[in-house]
């Protein structure tokens, strides 16, 4: 399937409409997943000719898109990455795990960024970042596309890594998303220590529901209803 090459043209915007001097590109992968962190990268490409081929990573095949992220860790003038881990998420709720994630990843560059393009239109990380949001940035913009390949390719690797642990669940081929391989295992064995166990799939898992943590929402709200009982409101 035909795509447009991504481009510079968001990064040479942000640097003339703010000044910044080092403009990095972030983007997640994991948010959808039962299983495993969310990870975020973060990277920096200046106004380089991209490799050929570059774009969003889900448009890549599995070999293309590892072989793109080898020669893209190369290329790129610095990159980070960085997870937040499924008791982080079960605790935090996904919007802060997200944060969590990309500010571990942008801290972790050698250089701090002056802006930052973020994949999608909304800013999950906002003060003290100078954040531009970009709807299909993965797709339009060079330094988001570089990102969503290099953290894609290596959740993968990290998730392929936990396969021998718990083979039931096939790591190594869905990466913690829900197939039909996987939601089989859950079934049969309920979820391990890598599974996010505040998420709603456990609802429908009768034998296991019992393990289901209380969301970061639920948590919330129970705290407020007991401040409430406290003030004699009800």
């Amino acid at each position: 399937m035909p795509y447009e090459s991504p481009t510079h043209r968001v990064e040479r915007s942000v640097r003339a409409t703010t000044g910044a001097r080092l403009v990095a590109g972030v983007d997640e992968v994991g948010r959808g997943a039962w299983a495993g962190p969310v990870t975020v990268c973060a990277a920096v490409t200046g106004l380089r000719r991209p490799p050929e081929g570059l774009t969003d990573s889900k448009l890549l095949t599995p070999l293309r898109r590892t072989a793109l992220a080898e020669v893209l860790t190369g290329w790129v003038t610095s990159h980070a990455l960085g997870h937040a881990s499924p008791e982080e998420i079960d605790a935090l709720g996904m919007t802060a795990a997200l944060r969590l994630a990309a500010c571990r990843a942008l801290e972790a560059l050698p250089e701090r960024p002056d802006a930052v393009i973020l994949d999608g239109k909304h800013d999950y990380l906002g003060k003290p970042w100078n954040v531009r949001t970009v709807i299909k940035g993965d797709q339009s913009c060079v330094a988001v596309a570089a990102a969503s390949v290099i953290a894609k390719v290596r959740r993968d690797a990290m998730l392929a890594e936990l396969a021998p642990e718990c083979p039931q669940y096939a790591f190594d081929s869905n990466a913690g998303y829900p197939s039909p391989i996987h939601k089989s295992a859950l079934a049969e064995h309920g979820p391990t220590r890598h599974h996010r166990r505040s998420w709603a799939y456990l609802d429908a898992l009768p034998r296991w529901r019992h393990l289901k943590l209380p969301s970061h929402r639920d948590a919330l709200a129970a705290e407020s209803l007991e401040d409430a009982g406290q003030l004699g409101m009800f």
